[in-house]
């Protein structure tokens, strides 16, 4: 029998693995056998939290270096980077020619992540065909795809630094952009946006480009415009969204599920939901100003705070702070993202705004406090606040800090005017019936899906 094999390569970060597992997982409930790549230090991460919801029989999790020493800083998205690109094509070309040893068992596609531009190469190299997956917005994508018009308008420069202090909109149905905020200019030091640029970007281009099909984990109703820009986009989102009753995979952390039994027990819609991802790091004056945001709240909150936030170490709570919030906070390592999010004791979520929170955010109708940290968090907070105004922005004081005065008073006017709920709740019904049997995500999805087995232009 024909065995239909798709390599899944992810960018090493937990919030690109999370998307491309469930996309894994639909591949391999369509019976297509799915070779699902992390790096070395990221597959140990994965397979530690798996529970008896592993992926399918049909999921194989492998693994090949990252060329990083165990003891380094994964964090460091420029050493990251660098040494990736220079280690990891060699080893995925010795794995695709050992597996395709195997007659029945050879690679039929390989989907990637548009951060790992560098696997369009090898794919061309050798012949496969290839996909490369969006794990964020598309018009995070569209503005990856635009970077020639960037550079040829004099936005931007070779090295991707701002030119103009001006706000660039890609086409008149995509929201306006600030180059200060690009994506590639939001990640750390010059250094490092300078890498992320010319590998990440660049070449995230190019795959983009040569790609056979792009799939993003969106929907055309959140992102008019930017599949309108590219119809080569094609949305197969929200994916999340379609795994309600199984336990997700990609996981770095153990999900602490006591904090489910404690939101049963708050009145319905009325706790404030606060997380920020695998990579948001605060100093510990920006730490106190949340802690004490939340206290004058007087809402009861669900607050995660993941291990080793802060290096090694983690944050101190201010003195006495545990003894007065009492029952009415709730703080936990890693949380059951999607199970919290769609228990009706949640009022609203205060996020960084990554995609995979954005988009689960959307799919359970809750308004959100923005809070973007790096990246493309800013480019997702636009379209939550100016765009589909289901949420607001925290803003930040003269010293940087987002104050405990600006979270209270934020919260204050989220939950008040009942404006982003019912905008929210509009845009849930919106991106959900994308996925509905016949609608365009579900048929983009079907139809790629039939590409695989079929092997021919659909």
């Amino acid at each position: 029998m024909k065995i239909f094999h798709v390599l899944a390569i992810p960018y090493p970060a937990q919030g690109h693995v999370i998307p491309l597992m469930e996309l894994a997982r639909r591949l391999t409930s369509n019976g297509i056998k799915v070779t699902f790549i992390n790096t070395e230090f990221d597959h140990k991460r994965v397979v530690s939290t798996w529970s008896e919801n592993d992926p399918s029989d049909l999921m194989q999790m492998v693994s090949i270096p990252d060329g990083m020493e165990p003891w380094e800083d994964r964090n460091d998205i420029k050493r990251l980077t660098e040494s990736t690109y220079q280690v990891m094509p060699a080893k995925l070309e010795e794995m695709i020619q050992s597996i395709n040893k195997n007659e029945d068992e050879k690679v039929t596609c390989i989907i990637t992540d548009y951060c790992m531009g560098w696997v369009s190469r090898v794919a061309q190299k050798m012949g496969i065909r290839l996909a490369t997956f969006c794990s964020g917005a598309a018009a995070f994508l569209a503005l990856i795809m635009s970077v020639q018009k960037l550079l040829d308008d004099e936005v931007i420069d070779s090295n991707g630094v701002p030119l103009k202090d001006e706000m660039v909109q890609l086409s008149t149905t995509m929201p306006l952009m600030d180059p200060a905020k690009f994506t590639w200019v939001c990640v750390g030091d010059t250094g490092t946006n300078e890498v992320v640029f010319r590998k990440i970007i660049l070449d995230g281009k190019e795959a983009a480009e040569a790609a056979d099909r792009i799939i993003c984990n969106s929907t055309v109703e959140l992102e008019h415009g930017a599949f309108t820009l590219f119809p080569k986009m094609l949305p197969v989102g929200p994916l999340l969204a379609t795994n309600r009753l199984t336990k997700q995979a990609g996981h770095y952390w153990n999900e602490d599920s006591s904090c489910l039994t404690w939101l049963d027990h708050q009145p319905v819609c009325s706790v404030i939901y606060v997380a920020f991802g695998s990579f948001t790091i605060f100093n510990q004056a920006q730490f106190d100003e949340l802690a004490f945001g939340l206290e004058l709240t007087n809402k009861p909150f669900l607050w995660v705070i993941r291990p080793g936030v802060n290096g090694n170490t983690d944050y101190v709570y201010p003195s006495g702070y545990m003894e007065k919030i009492g029952t009415r906070g709730k703080i936990v390592s890693w949380a059951p993202q999607q199970e919290v999010l769609t228990h009706p004791s949640v009022a609203c979520f205060i996020s960084h705004c990554g995609w995979n929170s954005t988009m689960e955010g959307v799919s359970n109708g809750v308004p959100f406090l923005c809070w973007p940290y790096f990246a493309d968090q800013f480019l997702n907070t636009t379209y939550v606040c100016d765009i589909w105004k289901t949420g607001l922005p925290l803003n930040k004081d003269d010293v940087g800090i987002v104050t405990r005065e600006e979270i209270k008073s934020k919260l204050e006017k989220l939950l008040s005017n009942n404006i982003a709920k019912q905008s929210a709740l509009n845009m849930q019904v919106k991106a959900m019936g994308s996925l509905q049997a016949g609608n365009s995500s579900n048929k983009n999805l079907s139809n790629f899906i039939d590409w695989i087995k079929e092997g021919n232009d659909i």
